[in-house]
């Protein structure tokens, strides 16, 4: 009831202003199926995703080995924790300059900052589940003589898997919004280059229809892949709390 009753309120406060800095929702529709059928609006979500994809992978993939190894070593830990505050600390769009000043406005560098951004996250939740690894699983795997693969596969992960959740959704939902600072700033595609462009001329219901593209693309990913990973990651729970 809450999505309709606020279309209802945005297309009655646009027809009572009737300003083209609030068009109604049949104009941002509009102009949502007229961007589809030229082919820009699937061309710029694509750019988008493609930045996403690539990025949260590398992200995930460096901030998980650097979380585990920070989690199961004291004298890691302590090294290189002084430099995970600070990359936690350091603005998004500090990141995002720098590496265009470095290395240009190529794609690689807008990769870079976002990974940049987005691994001391991933270290730093993965850390904690690291920290917390049942050590009697441990001496388990040393009686049965493991290989290191079977105690990442068979220890580790399955203890690790909440934490790696709670790091991808947080994960995605910064890197969203990275992404697309890093496009208005310095890429020609994407929504984020879309959203420049729109804003160039004040064309709202452009800015509208892109915006609601892409959180659409985003509550699908969330509907579809998210949510069913969180349940499987908390199903261990389950029974516990059927027994309590």
């Amino acid at each position: 009831m809450v999505l309709p009753s606020f279309v209802v309120l945005w297309a009655l406060t646009a027809w009572l202003l009737q300003s083209p800095l609030l068009p109604t929702p049949v104009s941002v529709l509009d102009t949502l199926v007229r961007e589809s059928a030229s082919g820009e609006l699937w061309h710029h979500l694509g750019a988008t995703l493609a930045r996403v994809v690539v990025a949260f992978v590398l992200a995930m993939a460096i901030g998980t080995a650097i979380g585990i190894v920070m989690g199961r070593s004291q004298t890691t830990n302590a090294l290189f924790d002084p430099l995970l505050v600070l990359l936690l600390n350091l603005p998004a769009l500090v990141t995002i300059i720098l590496m265009y000043v470095w290395f240009g406005l190529v794609e690689v560098a807008a990769v870079m900052a976002v990974v940049i951004n987005k691994v001391p996250n991933v270290a730093v939740t993965v850390r904690e589940g690291a920290r917390s690894l049942d050590y009697r699983l441990e001496e388990m795997a040393t009686v049965y003589e493991f290989t290191r693969w079977q105690r990442l596969r068979e220890v580790w992960v399955p203890q690790l898997f909440p934490y790696l959740m709670a790091a991808t959704r947080g994960g995605l939902a910064l890197i969203w919004k990275i992404v697309l600072v890093v496009e208005l700033l310095g890429r020609s595609s994407g929504v984020g280059f879309q959203l420049h462009m729109a804003f160039q001329v004040f064309d709202v219901a452009a800015i509208l229809a892109y915006s609601l593209a892409f959180i659409a693309v985003v509550q699908l990913i969330e509907l579809a892949i998210l949510q069913p990973l969180e349940r499987r990651s908390s199903r261990w729970r389950q029974p516990e709390a059927a027994h309590a």
